[in-house]
């Protein structure tokens, strides 16, 4: 699938339409193609400026909008790919292959902080870590907004996180559960909380993994390989 949106380009676009309150991302990102068509990039976000914004928002006739100059300044800055440590994304950790033996990846639905509180069909982001028994690193975070423009927008979503072996959700209907499944990544629905506190109880079951788990890890399960051992015993 071509990007008509990077993947920065949706992650400032995204935080932007939040500082400007009730504007929807959707309608933000309209505004942002009558002017600086597609695709969207980095490069043309940072031409954007504060009386670019309030043209775009209310109109060439009107100049003044109703949101605080404050906040336009803001939204132009997210625009422009500044202050973003200083958003709600946690900070990312870097990883090479190999970093993390006996480790899995894993995508979170979120839409504030590192909190897993989004449904798969309509979270802003996917946070990704890296989760072995001993360490877990944010890798990535991976905005939707482009997805949401496919043709099949639960495909491209289950497309973003194909990397990855679970999926953490507040919710997942039939349909899109099965699409995630055939991408080769195992959904898995969640009360809420934090990503941190769910994945620190992913960190104890890697060390004796059910069934489930040691398939997603490529591993035999422990309570299988003590069936075996047994089994070879009698045989013996």
């Amino acid at each position: 699938m071509s990007q008509s949106i990077t993947r920065e380009a949706a992650l400032r676009i995204a935080l932007a339409a939040r500082e400007l309150g009730d504007l929807s991302v959707g309608e933000l990102v309209s505004a942002l193609v009558s002017r600086l068509e597609l695709p969207l990039t980095e490069v043309k976000l940072t031409s954007m400026t504060v009386a670019d914004l309030q043209v775009l928002l209310q109109g060439d006739e009107v100049v003044e909008t109703d949101i605080p100059k404050d906040r336009l300044k803001q939204a132009v800055r997210l625009l422009w790919g500044e202050g973003l440590v200083h958003s709600d994304l946690p900070p990312l950790a870097g990883y090479s292959d190999g970093d993390m033996p006996g480790s899995i990846r894993v995508a979170c639905a979120s839409n504030r902080e590192d909190l897993l509180d989004g449904h798969f069909g309509s979270c802003e982001r996917f946070l990704v870590y890296q989760v072995s028994p001993a360490e877990v690193r944010l890798i990535g975070v991976r905005p939707t907004l482009e997805a949401d423009h496919a043709e099949d927008r639960n495909v491209a979503r289950a497309a973003l996180i194909d990397d990855c072996q679970i999926v953490y959700v507040q919710s997942i209907g039939g349909p899109a559960t099965a699409k995630v499944v055939r991408a080769g990544v195992h959904p898995v629905k969640v009360a809420g909380g934090t990503a941190l506190a769910t994945l620190a109880q992913l960190q104890q079951a890697l060390q004796h993994p059910p069934p489930w788990l040691a398939r997603i890890m490529g591993v035999e399960a422990s309570s299988l390989a003590r069936f075996a051992a047994n089994f070879a015993a009698e045989d013996a």
